[in-house]
């Protein structure tokens, strides 16, 4: 059986009747998607940006400091301590 014989010379796009929907397109050539990028998008970047950095950033710095001085502390502790040698020779 050909696909031809069951289509009846319609289009895969044009296969039902659907009826009580209305829909609305627009060509892709008719559309400006850069539209209001920068009057718009930027100015809503940095308010995204203000709102979310002190919910976001406290953690990371915390986790930063922490990390530091973890890292002190250990290249502190594997220094020998030169009190320990004042009386070899």
């Amino acid at each position: 059986m050909r696909l031809s014989s069951i289509l009846n010379g319609q289009h895969f796009g044009n296969l039902a009747k659907v009826h009580g929907i209305v829909t609305y397109k627009l060509s892709p050539f008719e559309q400006r998607a850069f539209a209001g990028a920068i009057s718009n998008g930027l100015p809503n970047m940095v308010r995204r940006f203000r709102s979310n950095v002190f919910i976001v950033a406290p953690p990371f710095i915390l986790g930063y400091l922490i990390y530091d001085l973890t890292e002190r502390k250990h290249t502190a502790l594997l220094r020998k301590n030169p009190a320990d040698y004042e009386n070899d020779e």
